[in-house]
């Protein structure tokens, strides 16, 4: 799967890089069965009021349910269609199971339309199979990895993503995560083989601020083209103004870590991400 780039026949299109789409299986219509509405907060609070700027609008949506769990063991199923989700960069796959049941999952790098997939022990690690990191070889490229046994994916689920199986010691499992952070997860959690596809994903720009809109993106405004009262950055005589950079709150913005110190799960983290 790869990019496009538009010939420069309006203002819009000069610099448009989108996806080729030649992945996709079918249209816009997904499994009515594993859709449900999708509300948008456009950044209010259940009181009302705005808590993170600049989300509103954007075009409507419908929600599909995605198997983070692949609990469905001992029974294989086969791939039938590739499909977009507007919901996430990664593109989800329609999986039909020999026992008649229907699910969405992540689809990774290399799946092809009729290929038959497992969960579980014993499975063979190949792409799309989802297994227990006990049973992974070491140095197996992962995604879609749980964090606490039975809970479903949480880590490398983004298009592109990917993690490695690096070490195996007592009752954990070494993983080296797309951030360069090195982490231990227990060996009774599951992940799925391969890497999450659309991997181009990065090299898109939208072309224009209205792209931005139908995201439920609204028009950002600069902290130093504010006033004291409003910024940290703000004030100051034409264009002399900002200082360090740092959020509407004060907190600096670029390489100050904001983590909790004594967070619970700094035990399991081997070597931090780097800067």
């Amino acid at each position: 799967m790869g990019v496009r780039k538009l010939n420069p026949v309006t203002p819009g299109q000069r610099f448009k890089v989108i996806s080729d789409f030649e992945l996709l299986t079918t249209g816009n219509s997904p499994e009515k069965s594993l859709t449900k509405g999708k509300n948008n907060s456009g950044g209010r609070n259940k009181g009302g009021k705005m808590t993170v700027r600049y989300r509103g609008g954007g075009h409507k949506r419908k929600l599909r349910e995605i198997d983070f769990k692949r609990n469905k063991f001992g029974v294989p199923g086969t791939v039938k269609t590739i499909e977009y989700d507007p919901n996430r960069s990664a593109r989800i796959a329609l999986v039909y199971y020999a026992d008649g049941d229907k699910r969405y999952i992540i689809a990774p790098q290399g799946m092809k339309i009729e290929q038959e997939i497992k969960s579980g022990k014993g499975v063979n690690p190949d792409v799309g199979n989802a297994m227990y990191l006990e049973e992974i070889p070491m140095g197996s490229i992962i995604h879609n990895i749980e964090l606490s046994p039975g809970k479903g994916g949480q880590l490398a689920r983004g298009a592109g993503a990917h993690a490695q199986l690096v070490a195996r010691e007592g009752k954990y499992a070494t993983i080296k995560l797309p951030s360069g952070e090195t982490r231990l997860v227990l060996k009774t959690c599951m992940a799925t083989i391969g890497s999450v596809c659309n991997s181009e994903h990065n090299l898109q720009k939208s072309g224009k601020a209205g792209r931005k809109r139908w995201l439920g993106r609204r028009p950002r405004t600069r902290g130093v083209a504010m006033n004291p009262v409003d910024h940290p950055m703000g004030g100051g005589e034409g264009k002399a103004s900002g200082g360090h950079p740092r959020s509407r709150k004060g907190l600096p913005a670029k390489g100050y870590r904001t983590r909790n110190k004594k967070k619970a799960s700094n035990k399991f983290i081997v070597e931090r991400r780097k800067k």
